[in-house]
């Protein structure tokens, strides 16, 4: 651990992390390797194997035929982690290995290395909780058959359900510099920090590097908390999620006060309902590429109630607008992607107040469309919001950042400014 950073026993809490000295908004706090990590199976086809690069033409392992790589000096560097499991993969094809759920693969990898996490009580879990564990392992044991024939030999509490059980609580979705996510990882100190819904620090990826990251001021012997969700939705749903995955309830603050709970349920509920319940399947054709369908139902949806019948603040409506921009940018209908995104920048600065990610690659995408249609002065504005937030969520050296400072001096050269 690094000097800065200890561990301690945080009240109520169990073990936590905390700074040792003051820390300042953008301070990079600690960096860490995972011990095992694997790509997404959504990002399997576009996403390197072993740097996390994402590229739209990758080389394809000849054995398994899943793993991917950006040339053959990254397959080397994989080839030592990669060998076993290759061959685990090898031995389902042609049947699964595509959809073989991301935590049999990061699990048999660890397997491969064994590591002790932060303890879980698996008695704790409901009868739910723990079938689907039992289907997973039961994936796990036919995955593994033909290099680990006997998981009998593992140490004492590192049976397969205990490994499921730890890693789902343990292990970190790692995204990207805009936050799509690319595979998932497992990275034991970090593994330390608890949650909060207004934490003091945000954990962002170059590759598979972790990095945490202080957003506001901290004091020394302050704990360093991150958000384990997203937590623009109401505290109940917040407190739901949080129960459901990692077995705690959140008392934070924003919780116990359902902090922007009127605002994030804002408007007509009979109305609002339906957008919630036809949320899911929005996001299904999302995930199908289905556009021109996703779109149309959007439209529909939203219909004229603007600040009427529900605000754009609403978390429900904000989420159908951001379906919406996916949908025009995919349909390269331009002009309707930024009236839909620009609708989204008051509910994301009243929501994300301190520095945040998601703000910043929301102003970020809203920019772009603006210069795309020429409205360079407006492009200058948000890039420079987008841009003040970047430098201290990603740092002033992450490819995203520095992508960004390159279209605002385009930006200040077109504009002819000095």
């Amino acid at each position: 651990m690094e000097s800065r950073v200890e561990r301690f026993c945080s009240q109520g809490k169990g073990h936590g992390l905390r700074a040792l000295v003051p820390l300042k908004a953008g301070e990079l706090v600690f960096t860490a390797q995972p011990y095992a990590h694997t790509v997404s199976k959504s990002a399997m086809k576009t996403t390197c194997a072993n740097c996390f690069s994402r590229k739209e033409t990758l080389l394809r392992c000849s054995g398994c035929k899943t793993a991917r790589y950006c040339n053959p000096a990254c397959q080397r560097q994989a080839w030592p982690e990669h060998k076993r499991e290759c061959k685990c993969l090898r031995s389902l094809l042609p049947r699964i290995p595509g959809t073989l759920h991301d935590s049999v693969r990061l699990v048999a990898r660890v397997i491969f290395r064994l590591c002790p996490f932060c303890p879980v009580d698996v008695s704790e879990m409901g009868a739910e909780k723990m079938e689907g564990l039992e289907q997973l392992c039961t994936m796990l044991l036919l995955y593994l058959k033909e290099e680990v024939s006997d998981l009998s030999q593992l140490p004492p509490g590192l049976g397969p359900i205990d490994l499921f059980a730890k890693v789902t609580c343990n292990c970190f979705t790692i995204s990207d510099g805009e936050l799509k996510e690319a595979g998932v990882g497992l990275y034991p100190s970090m593994s330390l920090l608890n949650h909060d819904c207004k934490p003091n620090c945000v954990v962002m990826f170059e590759g598979v590097q972790l990095h945490l990251r202080a957003i506001q001021e901290i004091k020394a012997l302050e704990e360093l908390t991150i958000s384990y969700i997203d937590v623009v939705m109401p505290s109940e749903d917040r407190k739901r999620q949080l129960q459901k995955q990692y077995h705690f309830l959140c008392k934070c603050v924003r919780c116990t006060t359902a902090d922007k709970d009127a605002d994030m349920l804002a408007g007509d509920e009979v109305v609002w309902r339906h957008f919630c319940d036809a949320i899911p399947r929005m996001e299904q054709l999302q995930s199908e590429c289905q556009w021109k369908q996703l779109l149309g139902q959007c439209q529909a949806l939203l219909g004229d109630c603007r600040g009427t019948a529900v605000p754009d603040r609403n978390v429900y409506a904000l989420r159908l607008l951001d379906l919406a921009v996916d949908a025009c940018v995919n349909l390269g209908q331009w002009e309707r992607a930024l009236e839909y995104g620009t609708r989204t920048l008051e509910p994301y600065r009243f929501y994300y107040t301190d520095a945040h990610p998601a703000r910043a690659v929301q102003l970020m995408r809203v920019g772009k469309l603006q210069h795309y249609l020429g409205r360079l002065e407006e492009v200058r504005r948000t890039l420079r919001q987008a841009y003040d937030i970047m430098k201290v969520t990603h740092g002033s050296e992450h490819a995203l950042v520095v992508e960004l400072r390159r279209m605002l001096d385009e930006c200040r050269a077109e504009l002819g400014c000095t």
